[in-house]
């Protein structure tokens, strides 16, 4: 069959699916674009003739910002257990780096998106095209090797006959729950065009089959005997579990066992808030029922989690000497974390086998009870957060209790960067396995909006709430216009705290006053960013891209135009003011933000001196298996 590489890329895509337990998907789900001259004549041409055939196997949708789209496709792919994903393409240049960004976030969540960034000529015969960046050093350097160490896999298609080879390795890639992430092919414009006679064999219908592994015995019956043994044990569920869709398993085990339940943020839905071994979040932004468990916990089972230095307070909330790690994962790096006993398997499986090796065998019910009365005593404290009561602007936790109040028990919350996501993990009360979608691997600002998109067409049934901060918003709000271009209904709650509330309060913390965080006006006398408020107004902004707008100040008013949201069947966008200064509970955790050795200021002083004590309780989770007594 003789087509073009850009021709025979786009129907080799459409034909693309996956299978895991029976149930059958595309992998590839649609495209995303922003043409260029790097890619309108080839892939944007090969989408055209596509869609006037009339199959409509690789939709096309145009959005508005490359990392946009990325993000997107990662919300996308999270929401379908990365099952499913989408394709981004764009020209050279600007359009392929503003794609680094995305990149990274999907790489370090272990996301899989396609990325099609169109490159520089293979001919080299007109050199330096437009957008080119020379590199003196090496004629077959382009912008797109950017996207080399934030890509799983990368191939640059300088020949026709490579691709065949090239798209088999990038679906591979693609479909590996240990390996996955960002996948580049890079196109140049004019290999794009470029016409081959292809093998008939290349469009044929193709199933990648997702592996569950299961676990090695040995190491099983090994993780059983040290959970038998343990008096104080605590599981960390992590975003591998709702991807597994082990959720069953994991609620059947802990039910089976008593043990109590910690979530990480890609974790959190893991089990139902209110579920008797549900003890919430863990970590720097935490529930103090978790935290206080995992300081005395003795064995730890870290199901599907990579144990960033937010899930473990950077290094200091497991605090017992002896305390061990059972890490099941199906990605060996994150099972050998903290010299942990590895046992790399499928989570489904893997919980699965534990309940079988574990029958007839509980935690001590002491143990459990007390994990019961932590969480109902955090429970009541996220009950008080909630109605604060707090004016005359309301408290962000306030805002988190109304929209959790009106969604629906499957709705869907999204939220990337700020303070709002360490408030959500601490305070969300999940009732869904999908209801929170909280992006804390890279916490990406502007990621929250083109996320939702990607969440909503993914689950066009579910109700979308994004929340996101000022700072965020102004970022990148532009795929709103992508959503109301499809129809994709998203409820979008604005947090207006003129600046960055985040970092702000981080900044006081070390002892940094705030510096560089408010959107003031600058002083004229002192010449500091410390004037007065910037008329930004957000619900204007919002209206004149298409969404139905309106600004609140109070709770009251907050719940009246979210229940009008969501009746209604258009993008809401509803502005928020908040004080920032009105934190959230304490989670009772560190994290390891090191402060200025030496300083003039009193406040950097008194924060170092803070910094010191506070990092005497990280430790280094070496040991070896050697001195771990496994019992028998």
């Amino acid at each position: 069959m003789r087509l073009t590489v850009a021709q025979a890329l786009v129907r080799f895509l459409a034909s693309q699916h996956t299978e895991r337990d029976g149930v059958e998907q595309r992998l590839i789900a649609g495209c995303f674009g922003i043409f260029g001259h790097g890619n309108v004549a080839g892939v944007g041409q090969a989408l055209l003739e596509a869609e006037l055939a009339g199959a409509g196997e690789l939709p096309y949708y145009l959005a508005r910002n490359e990392q946009g789209m990325v993000h997107a496709a990662a919300g996308f792919a999270r929401m379908r257990n990365r099952l499913s994903t989408l394709a981004c393409t764009t020209s050279i240049g600007p359009g392929a780096t503003n794609m680094v960004t995305g990149a990274a976030l999907a790489t370090i969540n272990r996301l899989p998106v396609l990325l099609l960034p169109g490159d520089i000529f293979a001919t080299r015969v007109a050199s330096p095209v437009l957008q080119q960046l020379e590199d003196p050093a090496s004629l077959d350097i382009s912008v797109n090797d950017c996207l080399r160490p934030v890509s799983r896999f990368f191939d640059r298609i300088n020949r026709p006959e490579q691709l065949p080879a090239s798209l088999l390795a990038a679906m591979r890639v693609l479909t590996d729950p240990a390996e996955t992430g960002a996948v580049t092919l890079a196109l140049p414009q004019d290999v794009q065009a470029q016409a081959h006679d292809w093998p008939e064999e290349l469009f044929e219908r193709r199933v990648w089959r997702i592996r569950r592994p299961p676990a090695e015995p040995d190491v099983l019956r090994e993780a059983a005997a040290l959970l038998r043994g343990a008096q104080r044990p605590l599981i960390v569920a992590g975003g591998g579990t709702i991807y597994a869709e082990a959720t069953d398993a994991l609620r059947e085990l802990a039910e089976a066992t008593g043990i109590p339940v910690a979530e990480t943020q890609a974790g959190k839905g893991s089990l139902r808030y209110d579920h008797p071994c549900a003890v919430g979040a863990i970590g720097v932004t935490g529930t103090t029922a978790a935290n206080a468990l995992a300081r005395e916990a003795d064995v730890v089972l870290g199901v599907g989690t990579r144990w960033s230095d937010f899930t473990t307070a950077s290094r200091s909330v497991f605090a017992a000497r002896d305390v061990r790690f059972v890490n099941l994962n199906v990605a060996p790096v994150d099972a050998h974390k903290h010299a942990a006993l590895a046992l790399v398997a499928d989570a489904r499986l893997g919980l699965e086998a534990l309940h079988d090796a574990l029958e007839g065998w509980a935690a001590d019910p002491h143990h459990t009870a007390r994990a019961r009365a932590l969480a109902a005593e955090w429970d009541a404290t996220v009950e008080r957060a909630y109605t604060l009561g707090h004016g005359p602007l309301p408290a962000q936790s306030e805002v988190i209790g109304v929209v959790n109040r009106v969604s629906g028990p499957h709705d869907v919350v999204v939220c990337a960067a700020g303070s709002m996501p360490g408030d959500l993990h601490k305070l969300w009360r999940t009732r869904d396995p999908k209801g929170y979608h909280v992006e804390y691997g890279y916490s990406c600002m502007g990621y929250e909006i083109a996320g939702g998109l990607g969440v909503k067409l993914a689950d066009p049934e579910r109700e979308v709430f994004v929340l996101v901060g000022d700072g965020s918003y102004l970022m990148m709000a532009q795929e709103l216009v992508t959503a109301i271009q499809e129809g994709l209904k998203l409820t979008i709650v604005v947090v207006q705290n003129h600046g960055f509330a985040s970092i702000g309060a981080l900044s006081e913390s070390l002892g940094s006053q705030r510096f560089g965080t408010r959107y003031r006006f600058r002083d004229p006398e002192t010449g500091a960013l410390d004037g007065g408020k910037l008329p930004v107004d957000l619900a204007a902004n919002a209206a004149s891209m298409g969404a139905d707008a309106r600004a609140v100040t109070t709770v009251a008013d907050l719940e009246a135009a979210l229940r009008a949201a969501v009746d209604s069947p258009r993008t809401t966008v509803i502005e928020v003011e908040t004080d920032p200064l009105v934190g959230a509970p304490d989670s009772e955790a560190w994290w390891d933000v090191p402060v200025a050795e030496v300083a003039g200021l009193e406040s950097t002083r008194a924060a170092r001196a803070a910094y010191v004590q506070d990092k005497r309780a990280q430790r280094p989770y070496l040991r070896t298996t050697e001195e771990i007594e496994v019992p028998r």
